[in-house]
C-alpha cells in the first residue's frame, strides 16, 4: 500500500490545503493528513485535537484519507505510518527554497522523498496567516476555507 503524510499545523486549514490533498490523493492507496501538536505555539491556535476532527470531517466520506496529530519530526511520522513520501505545497519560490532544504535533511535523515506540489494559480496568495488576519479584522473568510457537499 502506498502511504503519503500531508503535514501542517493547518491554523485554519484552507482551500489551498484542501487543493493539494485533492491533487495527491489519486498518488498514494492512503494519504494521512498530518496535524503539528500543541508543542508549535501560536497565539488562539486551536489545540491539534480540534484542528483534527476539523480537518477529519472534511473528508469523512474518503475513506483513503486519515487525519492524525502529531509530535516530533515529520520523518518520524511518516516511519509511523509507513509513508514513504512527505507531500508539500508551494507557493511562491520562497516557499519552495525553504521546501528544498527540508527534503533534503528528510531525506539525509530517513531516505524519506518529499513531493513538491505547486500551488494552483488562484490559491498561491492564500495562506493560513492570510486567513487569520483577515478574520482577526472582522472580514468574512468562509471563501478561504474549503466546504464539503
Amino acid at each position: 500500500m502506498k502511504t503519503g503524510i500531508f503535514v501542517g499545523s493547518f491554523n485554519p486549514f484552507t482551500i489551498g490545503h484542501d487543493s493539494i490533498v485533492t491533487r495527491a490523493l489519486p498518488l498514494f492507496d492512503r494519504l494521512v493528513i498530518g496535524v503539528v501538536g500543541d508543542q508549535v505555539h501560536k497565539p488562539g491556535m486551536p489545540s491539534a485535537e480540534e484542528r483534527v476532527q476539523a480537518i477529519a470531517a472534511l473528508y469523512k466520506d474518503e475513506p483513503s484519507i486519515e487525519v492524525k496529530p502529531y509530535y516530533g519530526l515529520a520523518v518520524d511520522f511518516a516511519k509511523a505510518e509507513n509513508a514513504r513520501f512527505i507531500i508539500k505545497g508551494v507557493r511562491s519560490v520562497k516557499d519552495f527554497e525553504y521546501e528544498r532544504e527540508q527534503a533534503d535533511i528528510n531525506r539525509q535523515l530517513s531516505g524519506i522523498e518529499t513531493l513538491l506540489l505547486f500551488a494552483e494559480p488562484q490559491y498561491s496568495s492564500v495562506s493560513s496567516s492570510m486567513v487569520r488576519e483577515l478574520q482577526h479584522f472582522g472580514v468574512n473568510v468562509s471563501p478561504y476555507l474549503p466546504k464539503r457537499k
